[in-house]
């Protein structure tokens, strides 16, 4: 018996939905939906091919190859599916990527416009100013700051919980899409984040005009939508005529300025909530030519070749 993709595909989305988060389960079926059904019908001896034009054709559209790999990987997880359940034989498939260098091209704010944004935050503190503080002196994602309530916060500690992060995601049982709060995506992302003096007295200054369940950035019982911060910030951005970066921008000058200033790249990536440290290095950690000389000199030394 003969089965088509697409049904190995639904069986394989409702045997996952109890076993991943709300937005994993939302991110799958929408590639199950949106993308998989315009390639795939059914599965014949050319599926090989079938796969592989379909990573050409996600390369030519113009996709990040992570993505491209993503979506591989889930063709791969629903076809071993159906392999297990004995739908059809099993084969391992062989797909090939083009030939590419990927480069991490960070959106980051120049030192001082970092010092300038900063300096009007100060001077303009108010609940939606707070929460960018944060962001720039904490390293929080987006969904981690428009999740963030003050009982997050130890004032007496002076230290910022991160247990939480919001974003919409799709609903299908209900036809629209929703403000979702969970768990970060991993347990490295939940994390303490200790804070400056003068952050908590930034803090400290609005937090006893809210109650420990209130939201940060509205002071309220509901949350800011991310893509209202986002509009908000770029508001901002532009009435301050500063440089147009995206909002995790913030988080990537945060990341920018440690490495500057020699913080190690253990604890920066503890601080960002990266799974491993090689996420910080691979982002953040770009050696220039002098730094490089250094560490030969270094070497070099402790061989008595010191250079003159």
């Amino acid at each position: 018996m003969s089965y088509r993709f697409m049904d190995v595909a639904y069986a394989w989305l409702e045997e996952r939905k109890d076993f991943v988060k709300p937005s994993t389960y939302a991110l799958y079926r929408w590639d199950v939906e949106k993308v998989f059904s315009h390639y795939f019908q059914t599965i014949d001896g050319s599926f090989d091919d079938q796969v592989q034009r379909f990573a050409l054709s996600q390369w030519k559209q113009g996709l990040k190859p992570k993505t491209i790999k993503d979506r591989i990987s889930l063709i791969r997880a629903i076809y071993e599916f159906g392999s297990q359940k004995g739908w059809w034989p099993f084969h391992r498939l062989h797909v090939q990527y083009p030939t590419f260098e990927e480069r991490n091209t960070l959106s980051v704010l120049e030192i001082q416009e970092q010092k300038s944004l900063l300096r009007y935050l100060d001077e303009h503190l108010n609940f939606h100013n707070l929460g960018l503080m944060i962001c720039l002196e904490e390293g929080l994602r987006i969904g981690e700051i428009c999740s963030l309530r003050f009982m997050d916060i130890d004032a007496e500690r002076g230290v910022v919980h991160v247990r939480h992060t919001i974003q919409r995601i799709y609903s299908y049982e209900r036809h629209r899409s929703e403000l979702h709060i969970d768990r970060p995506k991993t347990s490295n992302s939940e994390r303490e984040i200790p804070m400056t003096k003068s952050l908590q007295r930034k803090v400290a200054s609005l937090q006893h005009l809210s109650k420990p369940d209130h939201y940060v950035l509205t002071n309220g019982e509901k949350p800011l939508e991310p893509r209202a911060f986002r509009a908000y910030f770029s508001r901002l951005l532009k009435r301050l005529q500063l440089s147009p970066i995206r909002f995790h921008g913030l988080r990537h000058s945060f990341a920018t300025r440690c490495v500057e200033a020699g913080c190690d790249y253990k604890t920066l990536s503890a601080i960002l909530g990266h799974a491993n440290i090689g996420t910080t290095l691979n982002l953040y950690v770009h050696p220039d030519h002098e730094q490089k000389m250094k560490c030969i000199n270094q070497m070099m030394e402790r061989l008595g070749r010191k250079e003159s």
